[in-house]
């Protein structure tokens, strides 16, 4: 059996395939390269879809690892933040100022000299007019100190006076010498004519007449000295004179002085108003420019305010703010900062609240420049932090938080005015920076 089976294998092998249409020309056995055929190898349907299914997964892959931001990422809890959208709106450039009342003009009173209360006069919140007197002190030794001044002040001019009475008898010396003087000569001149005219007849003596000749001449000689002693005299005279008066003046001046230091004793209001921050008891001792109290100008009032230094380059002297229907004008601003805070004064222009008083807060607003419009984000804790450089902004599948750098603008009481770096309709954290400022990702459950 198993010889029959391997005589059939071999007779089948030795049967040849000819084409079609065509036969053996000798009838003879075909090589066996007729039956060699190209076999198609078939890819499976599933194949085909996988494998463009990884790449473009690790195409994904690849592009989701290098979109991520580097740095520090936080986990934190959504409800523990705020967030805001980017919206276009109109911006009102404009700040909230909380101010004070108080009055226009103040009038200091200070001890002009120490003392010790004898009399008061008024009491505090009394309403005053000019010259009403306040308050009587007494210094012993202010007193003692005046007489003793004045005292030295009268034997200065004294000696002055004395000095001018040596000087207007020297001016009337000189005088009375040139009258004398001139007096001689003419007697001289008419002598040594009558005496020339006798020495030719011998009557008169020629040594008589040369003595009468040089009796002139030294007479002569004498005038002329005289004459410009005189004029030095009266020069020198002149000039002490006027220094004598300079210093008569000043003394004068120092004695009033004094006087008007001892008459200050005597405080009394300088301006009609209402007397505030006095507090003074008889036998109280005041200093010397101890603060006594003030007198404030009647029903005369302006605004005073703290305005943060992030506004000191914006606001200058005349911007309009506003107070309920009232305007006032930026009147002064100090300088100085203290506590990151300037200080400003307001007054108002045309009239002022008849129910508001001294001390009284009251909330103003102080126009910095005109309404515009522009990108707002809402106004947040998170500027301070920042300073406005940059922000977290919300991606938009709202899972985490991208720190981005931006630049923002001015900025009102409700919203900060966007220049660039932010998109309309994006989300941003307003809420404050403090836990996470080293932070470049914060991821939201």
């Amino acid at each position: 059996m198993k010889s029959h089976n391997t005589d059939k294998l071999h007779s089948v092998e030795k049967v040849s395939v000819t084409p079609l249409g065509k036969s053996s020309a000798s009838g003879a056995a075909v090589s066996g390269s007729g039956m060699d055929r190209k076999v198609a190898t078939k890819t499976s349907p599933v194949k085909k879809i996988i494998w463009p299914l990884v790449v473009i997964l690790a195409l994904v892959v690849l592009y989701w690892f290098f979109k991520q931001p580097t740095g520090k990422a936080l986990l934190i809890d959504p409800e523990r933040i705020a967030t805001s959208t980017v919206a276009a709106g109109t911006f009102e450039d404009f700040i909230p100022v909380r101010g004070r009342i108080t009055p226009a003009k103040t009038v200091y009173l200070d001890a002009v000299e120490g003392g010790r209360v004898e009399r008061v006069f008024v009491e505090d919140g009394s309403t005053l007019q000019a010259g009403n007197l306040i308050v009587e002190l007494s210094n012993a030794s202010l007193q003692l100190s005046v007489l003793g001044n004045e005292a030295r002040v009268a034997e200065q001019l004294n000696n002055m006076r004395s000095i001018e009475l040596n000087l207007e008898q020297n001016r009337l010396q000189h005088k009375r010498n040139l009258v004398d003087i001139r007096y001689q000569i003419k007697l001289l001149t008419r002598q040594l004519t009558r005496e020339q005219a006798l020495v030719a007849t011998g009557a008169v003596s020629q040594s008589a007449f040369d003595d009468t000749r040089d009796t002139l001449a030294w007479y002569q000689s004498r005038l002329a000295l005289t004459l410009e002693s005189q004029k030095s005299d009266t020069k020198m005279q002149e000039e002490q004179l006027i220094f004598l008066k300079d210093t008569t003046k000043r003394l004068e001046g120092n004695l009033a002085i004094s006087r008007q230091n001892l008459d200050n004793m005597n405080v009394k209001s300088p301006v009609n108003g209402t007397l505030s921050g006095f507090n003074i008891e008889v036998g109280q001792s005041i200093g010397k420019g101890e603060r006594l109290g003030q007198i404030d100008t009647p029903n005369d009032y302006k605004v005073t305010a703290y305005i943060d230094e992030f506004y000191l380059g914006r606001v200058d002297i005349g911007q309009s703010a506003k107070y309920q229907d009232y305007d006032l004008v930026v009147s002064k601003i100090y300088p100085h900062v203290q506590n990151g805070q300037f200080e400003v004064d307001f007054k108002f222009v045309a009239q002022q609240p008849s129910d508001i008083r001294r001390g009284q807060s009251i909330q103003t607003k102080l126009t910095l420049g005109d309404a515009s419009q522009a990108l707002l984000i809402p106004n947040g804790a998170f500027y301070q932090d920042t300073g406005g450089n940059w922000l977290f902004v919300v991606t938009q599948d709202g899972k985490q938080a991208v720190k981005r750098n931006v630049r923002l603008g001015r900025r009102n009481s409700r919203f900060i005015e966007v220049i660039e770096g932010l998109d309309e309709g994006e989300q941003v954290i307003t809420s404050p920076y403090t836990s996470y400022q080293d932070m470049t990702v914060l991821k939201l459950n």
